[in-house]
């Protein structure tokens, strides 16, 4: 098993070694990418060759984990290796919110970690993390700071927050690429712009797969797309669905170029919005899948992948640390009815079919759930001469030792480490899966022992005194008690609404184990 946090431990314990350091660094992280979404990972109907050319070369792993199952919270994970939920902010956020990271004056992150190492960084792509802070709403006509420089990174190209959420323009270093001053951009959550289209109230301006499936994404209109949010002006500097997967490999290989003329190290982290909706491939890349539009934007993000490899290896950075990776699990349909759940059927994008994985074959869960395909993501890693190719793990160790580190990392950022994360977790990972398989034969009363009142939400991981029966007797519903059967082994407490699922204990899972082999 392994968690990203635990491999930006990692990367942030590389730099020291200077004569094993790589010349390049390149996080490649998809958005909604499935563990089972792609050619490599045993979907032949979505052909990625510079994906499987990339596991060829390096480790392939198939107990990778996200510490979460949305973005925004995966994200502040991987940028400062502290769980997110040891903080109150750190949802989904809207793309108008405050930055959530510290900046680097505050507090180590991996990109200031990165620039002390010496490595040139850069942040391209998908950001949705905050930009800003204060009380007075962001003035996306001036240059907005704190960002992704302050936090570390000295140079960024990004999408605010995401493809499906207004602001629907690109920033470069703090300030909206292509803005026309005449034309000055609002931005609100709240209330629609008056003579602004809306996809609730002008249908006809809309893509024939863009309509919405919910009230969420109805509102301003952008390139024939109804998005999250209203926005009004900015015309300019709007950006092309189609082409955004190509706008942003074009400026992540500018940097490669820049970085190499001046003879630096780099340190890339590369997000895409594909597969996040909405998917809009470039006509180049239709009907390359046997999976529809969902498949095709797959097949567009593996080109995007080919075309960074090959500018590294063209400008001198073959000796690249690369990493591949997902922010989350997999969605299917998320807002739009764009042909997913047609063209997906019979696909299951968490785990192939018949590959020994517990319930009936395969795996459950997907993006926002609390099951281990909520979080169980694609993770491949290649740096030559140092990772064996072709190899297939799930074993953490693996991932240390390709920094010559023993197998229990430093503290991340200099934090003590919980007890119930990380280590602990991994420790007791399987058996938390036999437990898991042994309470699904529980009688209902036995399995409502998941669930404990919460009187108030809790920063970290607490649990009530109360009695195991006292979730029943609140008048907890059966689903929400089914859920807690079926919960992600790795996670210690989930919150919802007014109770908390907690994963069982040691004792707990040796005794239901124990209940199992005697037939109860």
């Amino acid at each position: 098993m392994f968690f990203r946090s635990l491999f930006t431990a990692l990367l942030m314990a590389l730099p020291l070694q200077a004569a094993e350091k790589p010349r390049a660094i390149v996080i490649f992280y998809t958005d909604d990418l499935g563990y089972n979404d792609t050619s490599t990972y045993g979907c032949d109907k979505v052909p990625c060759p510079n994906l499987d050319k990339l596991a060829e070369e390096g480790v392939l792993f198939t107990d990778a984990h996200s510490t979460t199952s949305v973005c925004t919270p995966s994200r502040y994970s991987l940028l400062t290796g502290e769980y997110a939920w040891r903080r109150d902010d750190t949802r989904i956020l809207p793309g108008d919110a405050k930055l959530i990271l510290p900046t680097k004056d505050e507090r180590q992150t991996l990109p200031s970690l990165m620039q002390q190492a010496g490595y040139r960084t850069a942040v391209i792509g998908k950001w949705h993390l905050g930009l800003g802070r204060g009380e007075q709403a962001t003035d996306w006509n001036r240059h907005i700071s704190p960002g992704p420089n302050e936090v570390g990174f000295d140079h960024s190209f990004i999408l605010a927050a995401t493809g499906d959420r207004v602001p629907c323009v690109y920033l470069e270093n703090g300030h909206v690429v292509g803005l026309d001053p005449n034309d000055p951009i609002e931005v609100s959550y709240e209330k629609p712009f008056e003579g602004e289209p809306l996809g609730s109230t002008h249908p006809q301006l809309l893509k024939p797969w863009a309509r919405s499936n919910g009230p969420q994404h109805n509102c301003a209109v952008i390139d024939g797309i109804p998005r999250i949010g209203y926005m009004k002006g900015g015309k300019a500097a709007l950006w092309t669905d189609q082409d955004m997967a190509d706008r942003i490999t074009d400026e992540a290989i500018s940097f490669i170029r820049e970085s190499a003329g001046m003879n630096k190290p780099i340190f890339l982290y590369f997000a895409t919005n594909d597969i996040h909706v909405p998917r809009d491939p470039h006509h180049r890349f239709k009907g390359k899948s046997r999976m529809g539009i969902r498949g095709d934007v797959t097949v567009q993000m593996d080109d995007c992948l080919g075309r960074l490899r090959t500018a590294l290896t063209e400008n001198g950075y073959e000796d690249c640390l690369f990493i591949f990776s997902s922010d989350n699990g997999p969605v299917i349909n998320d807002g739009y009815f764009d042909g997913s759940i047609r063209d997906c059927k019979g696909h299951n994008p968490v785990a192939p079919m018949g590959t020994g994985a517990w319930r009936n074959g395969k795996l459950d869960g997907g993006k926002y759930g609390i099951m281990e395909g909520s979080t169980r993501v694609p993770f491949i890693v290649s740096w030559p001469g140092h990772t064996p190719q072709g190899s297939t793990s799930a074993a953490l160790r693996t991932c240390y030792r390709l920094a010559g580190q023993p197998q229990r990392p430093a503290r991340p950022l200099g934090q003590r480490l919980h007890r119930r994360s990380l280590h602990y977790r991994a420790k007791y990972r399987q058996i938390a899966r036999r437990a898991q398989r042994a309470i699904q034969i529980l009688p209902p009363q036995r399995q409502a022992a998941l669930i404990r009142p919460q009187h108030r939400p809790p920063r970290r991981a607490q649990h009530s005194s109360r009695t195991p029966a006292a979730g029943a007797r609140a008048g907890c519903p059966a689903p929400l008690r089914r859920q807690a059967t079926v919960m992600h082994p790795a996670k210690t407490s989930f919150r919802h609404r007014n109770h908390e699922i907690r994963a069982p204990k040691k004792a707990e899972c040796a005794n239901f184990v124990s209940i199992a082999k005697k037939g109860r």
